[in-house]
C-alpha cells in the first residue's frame, strides 16, 4: 500500500512492495512482472513514477529488461569471491600507472532498497552517492557508483573523493579497511556508460558489486562498478 503522506518517496515505496512480492514468492524468479500501465493502475500513480521505480530495480539487478518481451525478475547468479581488498588508487600505483578520477556527480540522497540492505541502514536513511570515472594513465578503466552512509560521508571532502577514498576513511575514522563481499557478472555496456568509458555501445564490461566493511565489521561502502573488459582483468587466489 502506497502512503503518499509518509515522507518516503513513492517510487521507493513501489520498489519495496515489488521486492516483498519477490521475497514471499508472490512473483516468482524468472517470471515477468505486469506492464507499466498495469502497475500504475495497481499503485494509483503515474507511469513515470512506475518507470523510475522499475529502473532502480533494474540497476540493482533485481529486475531485468528483455527487448520485445518485457521486464522479468532476475535469476539468481553464481558468485565468485576475490580475496584482496585494495583501493583503485593503490592498485594503479602498484601497476606503475598514474591514477586519476573524474566526478560525474555526488550528493546526499535517500538510500535505495538495495543500499539499505547492503549498508544495514534503516528505511529513512540517506547516503552520499558518488558517480565517478576512474582512470589509469588517463585511460578510462571503470565507471563506478558508490554509496556511503551519510554519517561517514559527512567527514569527507571532495578532495577525499577525488583522491583515495579508502585512505581518507582510514585516516578520518581511525579504522582499517576490513573484508569485502563481491559479486561479479559479465555484461554489455549501457548507452549511458559507454561514452564515459570511451567504448562502443554493446562492448563487454565486467560488473562488480561490492560491500566493503571496516575492521570492526561495519559496512561503509556499497559500490556498483563497470570495468572495461579489454582493459582490466581480475585474478582470484584459490586456497587448497
Amino acid at each position: 500500500m502506497i502512503d503518499k503522506k509518509s515522507g518516503i518517496p513513492i517510487y521507493m515505496q513501489i520498489q519495496a512492495d515489488i521486492k516483498q512480492k519477490i521475497e514471499v514468492g508472490t512473483w516468482e524468479i524468472g517470471s515477468s512482472i505486469p506492464a507499466e500501465r498495469q502497475l500504475a493502475e495497481m499503485f494509483h500513480v503515474s507511469r513515470m513514477t512506475v518507470r523510475q521505480a522499475i529502473q532502480g530495480l533494474v540497476d540493482d539487478g533485481i529486475l531485468q529488461r528483455r527487448v520485445g518481451a518485457g521486464t522479468f525478475i532476475a535469476e539468481k547468479k553464481l558468485t565468485e569471491r576475490l580475496e584482496a581488498v585494495t583501493s583503485f588508487t593503490n592498485l594503479m600505483l602498484q601497476e606503475g600507472k598514474i591514477p586519476s578520477t573524474r566526478i560525474v556527480s555526488y550528493g546526499i540522497r535517500p538510500a535505495s532498497i538495495q543500499e539499505q540492505d547492503a549498508l544495514n541502514l534503516s528505511g529513512n536513511s540517506n547516503v552520499m552517492k558518488i558517480e565517478r570515472i576512474r582512470y589509469g594513465d588517463q585511460i578510462p578503466i571503470l565507471y563506478e557508483v558508490a554509496a556511503i552512509p551519510e554519517q561517514i560521508a559527512s567527514l569527507l571532502t571532495k578532495e577525499d573523493i577525488m583522491d583515495s577514498l579508502y585512505n581518507a576513511i582510514e585516516t578520518k575514522l581511525g579504522r582499517k579497511i576490513g573484508d569485502a563481499e563481491q559479486v561479479m557478472e559479465a555484461a554489455l555496456v549501457s548507452e549511458k556508460v559507454a561514452p564515459f568509458l570511451d567504448v562502443k555501445l554493446g562492448s563487454p564490461v565486467m560488473k562488480l558489486r561490492q560491500i566493503t566493511a571496516l575492521d570492526d565489521g561495519r559496512p561503509f561502502e556499497f559500490t556498483r562498478s563497470q570495468y572495461v573488459g579489454s582493459r582490466f582483468q581480475f585474478v582470484a587466489k584459490v586456497k587448497q
